[in-house]
């Protein structure tokens, strides 16, 4: 037995608002959920809310965080509440979480690995946005897991202001923490992930780098030769390093993965210095391209991710799908935002609940012979079949 839903508000929130979604869900599933995710716009009474869905939904196993965008059943959202949930006797759930991400981010993500069951399957994984080192929290948490467990899930947002985001475990309302679910059982699980943005110009090598700043390309400062690459336009970085993110080559991934870019956007500049600082690591001596895409790109590899996703998944039915997306993918598609959504929906069908926001940044694997990576302006699908 499998039922899977999602309902939302564009209400203030509140205590009731909570109660509210929490007993739609309810209604929907036709009992209480083994698990749900709270996906919102940060706004006033955000405690209130996760308070109301808690007292309401009759499960401790509640996860989630604030966005830049969400996603359900009923297509994208802006400044709205979204809960799903799922009832199975098939599949066991267990959550976990950690604070204080910024003193340790590689023994946060083993102490987060360490807190869910001992035979988890399948993570999917929530971090702040703003404070955490996605790729330092998933070296620690596979270092206790094993590379093979697959890893879905986004970084957390705060409506684009880069300001504060906040992760939900339960009834905690937390920042600069981590927040997990384990899935265990017999389920079947499918993945993809593309961008879209393709090389351009010349391969450069990562000469000096530390963590997510670069200093130097080719031997030169990294920021010069941003600026000469986006010339008239190096003026609006790092808002326009969103169009143009830094794609670090395949080959550097392992596996077979020769034509695939990891994608890293720019998060700061260092003008005194000349450094780039970027939304997940870049590891010196790595070869890099200038990237760029367009609408339709993008589009493009959204219906391929959903597709890889679905291939992956093999002769079994889909049950739910969970979307994680990049914020600079918005920015980029604009008014066409929807159709982002629009083109999962083509591969899984309309009677499959979809849930998922756009984020800071998204984890996946990149197939199944590669463990989970930190994504930037990817769109990346993970599917539960049963």
């Amino acid at each position: 037995m499998f039922r899977a839903t999602t309902v939302t508000s564009d209400e203030n929130y509140s205590l009731d608002l909570g109660r509210k979604l929490g007993e739609a869900l309810k209604g929907e599933l036709g009992q209480s959920p083994g698990a749900c995710w709270l996906f919102c716009t940060p706004k006033a009474g955000l405690k209130d809310l996760l308070e109301g869905v808690a007292d309401a939904v009759g499960t401790r196993n509640i996860v989630g965080c604030t966005t830049d965008g969400e996603m359900s059943a009923d297509g994208y959202h802006k400044g709205s509440a979204v809960l799903g949930g799922i009832v199975s006797d098939q599949i066991d759930f267990s959550v976990a979480y950690v604070e204080n991400l910024s003193r340790n981010f590689e023994l946060a993500g083993r102490h987060l690995a360490d807190r869910l069951a001992s035979k988890v399957q399948y993570v999917q994984l929530f971090t702040d946005g703003i404070s955490g080192n996605g790729c330092a929290i998933l070296r620690g948490i596979l270092s206790v897991l094993g590379e093979t467990v697959p890893i879905a899930g986004g970084t957390a947002g705060d409506s684009g202001k880069f300001h504060r985001t906040w992760q939900f475990a339960g009834r905690n309302l937390l920042t600069d923490a981590a927040v997990a679910i384990g899935f265990s059982g017999n389920f079947y699980l499918g993945t993809g992930v593309r961008s879209g943005w393709s090389p351009i110009g010349l391969a450069k090598k990562v000469t000096r780098a530390s963590g997510n700043v670069l200093y130097e390309l080719n031997g030169e400062p990294a920021l010069q030769v941003y600026e000469r690459f986006l010339g008239k336009h190096a003026a609006k970085l790092p808002a326009v390093g969103v169009e143009y993110p830094l794609g670090l080559v395949g080959r550097c991934l392992g596996g077979d993965h020769e034509d695939y870019y990891l994608l890293r956007a720019t998060m700061s500049v260092d003008r005194q210095n000349g450094s780039i600082q970027f939304a997940g690591e870049i590891p010196q001596g790595a070869v890099v391209h200038f990237t760029c895409g367009d609408s339709n790109s993008i589009l493009a590899a959204t219906a391929e991710a959903a597709r890889l996703a679905n291939v992956e998944l093999g002769d079994v039915s889909p049950a739910m799908v969970f979307f994680y997306s990049c914020m600079a993918r918005k920015i980029v598609l604009g008014q066409r935002t929807q159709e982002e959504l629009d083109r999962v929906r083509e591969v899984f069908g309309t009677e499959v609940p979809i849930l998922g926001f756009y984020t800071y940044g998204e984890y996946s694997r990149i197939g199944c012979d590669h463990p989970s990576l930190l994504h930037n302006e990817s769109a990346t699908i993970s599917v539960v079949g049963i």
